[in-house]
């Protein structure tokens, strides 16, 4: 039986006596999208939203045919909302399939990266502009 039909009780507070708000849960609401375009030579992906196991499907289908096409390929996450580790292995694996600039990572996805220590490993840049470039 999975674990999530094990009768598990909801999570609690310490005091055991408030449910944790849905906050966990919220991401899963925050609907993912992805809009492309080339802007100075470069190959923007735009990502927008939530993006966990149940979501990642178009961003990395987007980031795959990106890095196989174009020498660079740069993801606008400003828009990105939440990210876990489905997220952090598509940026690696798209880092090393060629050159990956992350513009503006929303500050839960900059958190993640700095914890993971995958921010030692991107390329980050302010702006579109800057990415493309530089």
């Amino acid at each position: 039986m999975p674990w999530d039909e094990a009768g598990a009780s909801a999570p609690t507070r310490d005091t055991g006596a408030e449910p944790l708000p849905e906050q966990a849960t919220a991401h899963a609401h925050e609907r993912a999208a992805v809009l492309q375009y080339v802007w100075r030579g470069a190959w923007v992906v735009v990502a927008r939203g939530s993006y966990d196991m149940d979501s990642i499907r178009p961003l990395a289908h987007a980031l795959e045919a990106a890095a196989g096409k174009h020498p660079k390929v740069i993801l606008d996450a400003s828009g990105i909302t939440f990210a876990d580790s489905t997220l952090l292995n598509l940026l690696i694996l798209t880092h090393q399939a060629g050159t990956l600039r992350v513009v503006a990572p929303s500050p839960q996805l900059r958190r993640l990266c700095e914890i993971t220590g995958v921010d030692a490993i991107l390329e980050t840049r302010a702006s579109v502009d800057d990415a493309a470039v530089t």
